[in-house]
C-alpha cells in the first residue's frame, strides 16, 4: 500500500453520488410511485441472472432486491413494500422467459424490475436479446405489472467472453427497448462507467471479482432503480451487515452440537478459547488457515480450500504484514479471500473478520507517512469487508483491553 491510496479516500464519496451524476434534472416518477405514496401495498419482483440472485459475491444473504426494498422504504416509510428476488445464476433472457410464469407472474407483482444481459452477451444474438426483452415487458404488462428495465454493470476488461464494447452495445439495446416501449430504464451501466472514469479505485470497490458486483455495487443498483421508480434520490450506503453475525455457529453450540471452524493463524487459538469459555462442553474441530509470513496472494490461494471443508464458522484475520504489490492487487486478492470463504449460493455457514488491531494493536508509527499508510490500509480493508456484507470486529481508538476480552465481549453479543 502506498501514498497514492490517498486518492481512494478522497474519491470514495463518489460511490454515493454516482447515480445522480448520470442524470440531468429530476426523474419522472413511475406509476408505482403513486401506489407507494398512497401506502401500497406494492409487490415487486427483481428478475434476472446471478447479478440479481443471492450468491457469494454479495455475501450470500441478500442482493439488490433487498437493498431496493430498503431504499424504497426510506422514500415511502408508510408504504407496504415486498421485493422478491427472482435471479438465477447463468440465466439469459431466453432462460428467464422459460420461467417467467412461475418465478414472476405467479407472485402477482405490481412492478417487475428486469436486469439481464451479462450472460446474453456471451450466447444470445443482439436481435434476439432485444426481442426477448420486448416479450418480457409484454408478459409482465399483460399480468398487470409495470416494468423497469435495467442495464447491467460494467466489468473488468480482461474478461474475454464479454468484450467491453459488446456489453456496452447490449446496454444500449436495453435503453432502446425502454424508449420504444415507454418503459423506464435504470442505467446502471452508465452509473458504473461514470464512476470508473472519475475514480478507478472507487469503481473497483464496487466489484467482488471481474464480473459480479459486491454489496457496494448492489447498493448503487438499488439507488439508481429507486430514483427511477420514485423520481427522487435516496442513499443506502449506511446499511451495514446483517446482525447478529454468527447465528449458524451459535445455534449449533447452544444446541450442544459439534461445529467446524476454519480460522486464520493469528485468530485460531483465541477464538477457540472464547468459544470454549462460552460453551464449556463445546465440540470444536479447528482447522488452521496458515498466514505466517504469507503474502495476500498466498492467503488467497489457500482460501480455495475453504468450501471443501464445509465449515460452520470461518474467521478471517489477515495479518497487517500480508502485502500486495498494488492497491488494485490488494482489493482483488482480499475480495477473493472473502469470496472463497463463502459458499457459492445462499450462505450456509457464518463468516466474520477480525481487523489486525484486534489481535495485534498497532504500535506508534515511525513517521506521519507511515501513520497515513496504516490509516488508509485499514479504511480500505473495512470497505472491502463491507462490500462483501461480512461483519467485522475492530479495536476502537484508545481501547487497550486484551484481545481475549474484546473477542469475548463481541461473541457474547452475538448470542
Amino acid at each position: 500500500m502506498t501514498e497514492h491510496t490517498l486518492w481512494l479516500a478522497l474519491t470514495l464519496a463518489l460511490i454515493v453520488s454516482a447515480c445522480a451524476a448520470g442524470a440531468e434534472g429530476d426523474a419522472t416518477p413511475t406509476k408505482s410511485a403513486a401506489i407507494l405514496q398512497a401506502g401500497g401495498p406494492l409487490k415487486i419482483v427483481g428478475f434476472g441472472d446471478s447479478i440479481t440472485g443471492i450468491y457469494y459475491h454479495t455475501g450470500g444473504q441478500r442482493a439488490w432486491p433487498a437493498m431496493l426494498e430498503i431504499a424504497l422504504q426510506r422514500l415511502y416509510p408508510s408504504a407496504a413494500i415486498e421485493v422478491i428476488n427472482a435471479g438465477i445464476s447463468g440465466n439469459t433472457t431466453e432462460a428467464g422467459l422459460a420461467r417467467i410464469e412461475t418465478d414472476v407472474i405467479a407472485h402477482q407483482p405490481g412492478l417487475v424490475v428486469v436486469m439481464f444481459g451479462m450472460n446474453d452477451v456471451t450466447r444470445v444474438p443482439a436481435e434476439e436479446f432485444a426481442a426477448n426483452l420486448r416479450t418480457i415487458v409484454a408478459r409482465c404488462r399483460e399480468a398487470g405489472a409495470e416494468v423497469v428495465l435495467c442495464t447491467p454493470n460494467s466489468i473488468y476488461a480482461e474478461d474475454a467472453g464479454r468484450p467491453t464494447q459488446r456489453l456496452a452495445e447490449f446496454a444500449e439495446i436495453v435503453r432502446d427497448v425502454g424508449a420504444e416501449l415507454d418503459a423506464p430504464v435504470a442505467d446502471c451501466f452508465a452509473a458504473y462507467e461514470q464512476l470508473r472514469q472519475r475514480s478507478p479505485s472507487a469503481w473497483r470497490l464496487l466489484m467482488s471479482e471481474t464480473i459480479h458486483p459486491n454489496m457496494h455495487g448492489h447498493k448503487l443498483f438499488a439507488e439508481e432503480m429507486a430514483e427511477v421508480i420514485s423520481g427522487r434520490p435516496v442513499s443506502v450506503q449506511d446499511v451495514g451487515p446483517i446482525m447478529p453475525a454468527i447465528p449458524h455457529a451459535t445455534g449449533l453450540l447452544a444446541a450442544g452440537k459439534p461445529i467446524k471452524v476454519v480460522a486464520m493463524q493469528p485468530a485460531a487459538d483465541p477464538i477457540e478459547a472464547v468459544l470454549r469459555g462460552m460453551y464449556p462442553n463445546a465440540q470444536i474441530e479447528m482447522t488452521l488457515w496458515p498466514t505466517e509470513g504469507a503474502s495476500l496472494a498466498e492467503i488467497e490461494l489457500w482460501s480455495k480450500s475453504v468450501r471443501g471443508l464445509t465449515p460452520d464458522l470461518v474467521v478471517i484475520a489477515v495479518p497487517r504484514e500480508a502485502a500486495a504489490p498494488t492497491e488494485e492487487a490488494f482489493i482483488r486478492s482480499y475480495s477473493w479471500v472473502l469470496n472463497w470463504s463463502l459458499g457459492f449460493g445462499l450462505r450456509t455457514w457464518d463468516c466474520v473478520a477480525l481487523m489486525p488491531s484486534v489481535l495485534e494493536p498497532a504500535t506508534p508509527a515511525a513517521s506521519a507517512r507511515e501513520q497515513l499508510g496504516e490509516a488508509l490500509a485499514t479504511d480500505l480493508t473495512r470497505r472491502i469487508l463491507a462490500g462483501q456484507d461480512i461483519p467485522w470486529l475492530d479495536r476502537l481508538d484508545g481501547d487497550a483491553r486484551p484481545a481475549a476480552e474484546l473477542l469475548a465481549e463481541w461473541f457474547a453479543a452475538q448470542e
